[in-house]
């Protein structure tokens, strides 16, 4: 647990570094390049995004990576998650300490740190989101459209055929997903979808690597598992939300696809896309592709930010 907290705060102070190393606040609007506000998506943190920003630090981007209410330094754990040994038992029953947490939790988060980005010059920003944080970026650019220049989905979620994420999750062209077969509990009994990252299972660690990560190295992949937390809140899942055509379609938008993604398949990925150009047919998305998995800011974080100062 100490590790865990040790290398939490350390990951969170590289990617918040970011900003600063880019000089400041202000770098984004009196500059000629914007400000990257990046989004995590679930079971994840601030910390998966620490060598994209440090990237496009080096390429002038003043960049910024947040941890969603729950995530990163403020997460909260099961006592049977952490138990040593583990007690795998109660962690299929153990209620959520984060089960109250809704994407509109997420939403107002984000909301306030690129209000206050904008208030100090350095917005209109370009709101990345990956995976879940797809369906945050919806939400906010519903909420608030002038504030965010560029949005950027990478294999993320994009709520507009339907406006849950658990309904794309329900769909047969979710099916070959490797993530569902992960959950360790019922989400409608402990109010998350949860993941035992800590396994001592050899064998179910190895497809926990394989849905989110598996052109990962296996000597890297230990590291990257210590930072991810068990539990993303079920109502993340199940909150509408509520894109429309006249707000969250008018800002223009750019899609990532991951090819080799074994958590969102690629179907899944080019139907969102496809469904949201319908939606919008006047502000199609701008498509890029990395072959890829579901995470290439740990995998090929160079290839990722190339492909993000491409859209910029």
């Amino acid at each position: 647990m100490q590790r865990r907290n040790f290398m939490s705060q350390m990951s969170a102070g590289v990617a918040g570094a970011g900003l600063a190393a880019c000089g400041g606040g202000n770098a984004g609007g009196t500059g000629s390049k914007p400000t990257f506000v990046f989004v995590h998506g679930a079971w994840h943190g601030g910390w998966c995004w620490s060598e994209t920003v440090r990237l496009l630090a080096e390429k002038g981007y003043p960049a910024l990576a947040l941890d969603l209410p729950g995530h990163g330094i403020t997460a909260r754990f099961p006592a049977s998650y952490l138990a040593q040994p583990q007690n795998t038992a109660a962690l299929s029953t153990e209620v959520s300490p984060l089960a109250a947490l809704t994407l509109n939790d997420y939403r107002d988060h984000v909301l306030k740190v690129i209000r206050g980005l904008t208030q100090d010059g350095s917005g209109p920003v370009i709101l990345v989101g990956h995976s879940l944080g797809g369906a945050t970026l919806s939400a906010v650019a519903e909420a608030a459209p002038q504030l965010i220049r560029r949005l950027v989905y990478l294999t993320a979620f994009v709520p507009v055929a339907f406006q849950t994420v658990i309904e794309y999750l329900l769909q047969p062209n979710f099916a070959s997903s490797e993530v569902p077969p992960l959950f360790v509990a019922d989400p409608t009994v402990v109010g998350a979808s949860r993941i035992n990252h800590d396994s001592a299972d050899g064998g179910y660690v190895a497809r926990d690597k394989s849905a989110f990560y598996h052109d990962v190295s296996d000597a890297a992949f230990p590291a990257v598992a210590n930072l991810l937390t068990p539990d993303e809140p079920i109502q993340a899942f199940t909150t509408p939300v509520g894109a429309t055509a006249a707000r969250w379609g008018s800002v223009p938008r750019a899609f990532i696809r991951c090819t080799g993604d074994r958590a969102i398949p690629i179907a899944v990925q080019d139907k969102m896309i496809a469904d949201a150009d319908a939606f919008t047919p006047g502000n199609a998305f701008v498509q890029k592709t990395l072959a890829t998995s579901h995470s290439p800011f740990v995998s090929n974080p160079s290839a990722l930010v190339d492909a993000l100062v491409s859209v910029a």
